[in-house]
């Protein structure tokens, strides 16, 4: 069965520090391409497969795209979104189920509580229970939704994985990553996710991030449009506070997490970073990918570090700042 790296497999890309003491450590594997497309540094085995998780999404929602489904501006941002469940990014995925005539029942992901700790408090004093169109992948599942009703494709089954919508969208990923998939998986929402290796991740998150919408070929043009969406509207891609959000908006990065410790990013002029921590921890994945994008001179020191200020890396101690997440190199 195949499964990811190894420990031995594994390099330290982020340690902790509390009151000067490194208390923890995380490895995994990372790759950074250039503007180029060809890798400039690898750290680790990148050729062993992984699963990417949230960082699938913008091949899924590329997927719905091909087989024709109207999603643009902030409805195709939100399809490739990890939302924290605010009730603006909840208008948004009612807009696109609206547009397929459908509701919040239609939704394969399960019942969840906004990530978003205002939204979250205000349900609990209203009252409210966990609910689908809440869960953070709930735009990709109404995009899914929408496109089953534009292609004519059953919707009660459209998380099946022998279902056209989703051998369309292994098929993109296989095209994209230059690679057959090594495994099928199902991801936290449900819907089916799968292998392949960090180096394919990253050539495939390369190919998007540096794609133009005006491209003569529908798949860049497509793609370009994604990515432009998101820069546009980089509130959707996560929420108010969080990390894609932030650096979207500060960097002008393209910039996506998984869970399990999986972290892309695509600098303005096209440098890509791809990264896994071994122990499935998303804390630093965000601050070495700035660190590794910084070391191959695609994102200014000054800059970078102003962006990782705004992200969650202090450490605490009698709730006095005594440590952070750091990168290893």
């Amino acid at each position: 069965m195949p499964q990811t790296f190894a420990a031995t497999a594994a390099v330290e890309l982020a340690v902790v520090e509390r009151s000067g003491f490194v208390e923890s450590r995380h490895v995994g594997t990372a790759i950074v391409l250039g503007p180029d497309g060809e890798p400039l540094r690898e750290y680790g085995d990148t050729a062993a497969p992984v699963l990417p998780r949230s960082t699938l999404k913008p091949i899924q929602a590329l997927a719905c795209l091909a087989a024709g489904a109207p999603l643009d501006g902030e409805r195709l941002a939100m399809a490739t979104a990890s939302h924290s469940g605010t009730d603006r990014h909840v208008a948004v995925v009612r807009d696109i189920l609206a547009a397929a005539g459908l509701g919040e029942d239609d939704l394969g992901c399960p019942p969840a509580w906004p990530g978003d700790a205002a939204t979250r408090d205000e349900m609990v004093r209203d009252g409210s229970e966990p609910a689908r169109i809440r869960m953070n992948c709930s735009g990709k599942h109404a995009a899914m939704l929408l496109t089953c009703r534009t292609a004519g494709w059953d919707v009660a089954g459209y998380l099946d994985p022998a279902h056209p919508l989703q051998v369309q969208i292994r098929e993109l990923v296989e095209r994209m990553t230059g690679e057959k998939t090594a495994a099928t998986a199902i991801d936290g929402c449900g819907a089916p996710v799968y292998a392949v290796s960090l180096a394919g991740l990253a050539k495939a998150v390369h190919r998007i991030g540096t794609s133009s919408p005006s491209s003569p070929f529908a798949l860049h043009r497509n793609a370009g449009a994604l990515v432009r969406a998101v820069r546009e509207h980089p509130w959707t891609i996560a929420g108010p506070g969080r990390g894609d959000t932030v650096l979207t908006e500060r960097l002008g990065v393209f910039s996506k997490m998984g869970a399990e410790g999986v972290q892309v990013m695509v600098a303005p002029d096209g440098t890509t970073v791809a990264l896994k921590m071994l122990d499935g921890a998303n804390r630093a994945g965000a601050v070495v990918a700035l660190r590794l994008l910084e070391l191959a001179g695609a994102l200014a020191p000054a800059d970078v570090a102003a962006a990782a200020s705004q992200l969650p890396l202090v450490v605490t101690g009698g709730g006095v700042d005594v440590g952070a997440i750091r990168p290893a190199f």
